[in-house]
């Protein structure tokens, strides 16, 4: 194999119509999203000759691919849950890269919220009770529940705060306030997260995430097609994957995160440190979610999120704007979040993210991004680090 050396970046994204989204099939806002990035990339869908997603069907990618009437000749269905996207954007990085591959679509369809409220499904409290979940099913071991040990433990190892892990919501919804996209926009309060109904102690609803409806996609392509997009690349300069445990038992210590690997990898292989980055897209099913990763990707010490989160840092105009459109607590949440995220770090590089657009002192958009999915209940985890001219 000859070897190459093609810069990669990220030419086009899309989401499909978000939120509360009845009489459609995850495929149609799958198909929505797709032909959306292909438009914003400028670029044919001819060029399309690689294709990833997972979430759907018996055989993804395969009936994803059938559907919007491609033929790919390089595919990737790795499901590792939320973190799935940020593994298939590294995957096909590298193959582009490589020469293996053009350009790779990467697509996501869900109508999660839908199907609940039609009866056609349940709400999924854990992900079954087969291979190693079954010693932890019977007790009642649902996925939250894992979640709210895992905070918990936090809190009694560093003194971690319900006042510090609801202020991760309210700075949420700040930035949702300002994206008309997002499913919640109406401001809260750290009261207001503390005193709702409880889910799963110490998570009260509105430490949890919304559910929607929705899809989303993601064109990546090499360097030879910049001349013919429609937008400014948004360049791949690092990535890292890293899958820890299935069974809580095995997870050596409930406050660490698998992002404590894939963030040092991504930021080792693009020669950058987190204190260089302007933004941060991170996995935040729960309040304690967004806190851990941010520890564990290098921008405080474990054990400090806590106080890293509070007093509007991560917010609005704060040090290091993290969820910029809103995240998973407020903007939409439709079962993998993962791709949403490098959606959004593309547009905010671009500077096309409208009213909750970050600019940097100069009134730039920013420069650097990283985006990190989380996958399962800290089980594994996706980092990539991009970057503008």
């Amino acid at each position: 194999m000859a070897a190459t050396s093609r810069k990669v970046a990220v030419v086009g994204v899309a989401l499909s119509d978000c939120g509360r989204i009845d009489g459609r099939t995850p495929y149609s806002l799958l198909a929505q999203a797709a032909r959306r990035a292909l438009a914003d990339s400028g670029l044919d869908r001819s060029a399309v000759d690689g294709f990833g997603s997972a979430g759907l069907g018996l055989l993804a990618p395969a009936e994803a691919a059938e559907y919007l009437g491609i033929r790919p000749r390089w595919v990737d269905s790795t499901s590792v849950g939320g973190a799935s996207w940020e593994v298939m954007a590294a995957h096909a990085a590298d193959a582009i890269a490589a020469g293996h591959a053009r350009a790779v679509l990467l697509a996501y369809g869900s109508t999660a919220r839908a199907d609940i409220r039609a009866g056609r499904r349940t709400a999924g409290l854990s992900f079954g009770g087969g291979g190693p979940l079954q010693f932890e099913a019977p007790y009642g071991h649902t996925l939250i529940a894992k979640y709210a040990m895992a905070a918990r433990r936090h809190m009694h190892e560093y003194g971690t705060t319900l006042e510090q892990l609801a202020s991760v919501a309210v700075q949420a919804r700040a930035h949702a306030a300002a994206n008309p996209e997002a499913m919640y926009r109406a401001p809260i309060t750290v009261d207001e997260v503390l005193s709702g109904p409880m889910v799963a102690d110490p998570f009260t609803k509105l430490h949890c995430c919304v559910r929607s409806d929705g899809g989303c996609a993601v064109l990546l392509a090499g360097e030879e097609f910049l001349p013919d997009t429609a937008k400014p690349p948004a360049w791949i300069l690092g990535t890292g994957e890293y899958v820890s445990h299935t069974a809580m038992s095995s997870w050596e210590d409930f406050t660490v995160s698998p992002a404590a690997v894939s963030g040092r990898l991504a930021f080792e292989r693009a020669g950058l440190a987190p204190a260089e980055m302007d933004i941060a897209e991170v996995y935040d099913a729960f309040t304690h979610m967004t806190l851990v990763t941010l520890e564990d990707l290098g921008f405080c010490a474990k054990g400090e999120g806590g106080a890293f989160v509070a007093e509007g840092r991560i917010g609005p105009g704060g040090e290091l704007p993290v969820n910029t459109d809103g995240g998973g607590l407020s903007a939409c949440h439709p079962g993998m979040r993962g791709l949403f995220l490098l959606v959004e770090a593309v547009r905010q590089l671009r500077g096309e993210a409208g009213g909750h657009q970050v600019r940097l002192p100069g009134g730039g958009p920013p420069r650097l991004a990283v985006a990190c999915g989380t996958g399962g209940w800290f089980c594994s985890s996706g980092t990539v680090v991009l970057g503008r001219d």
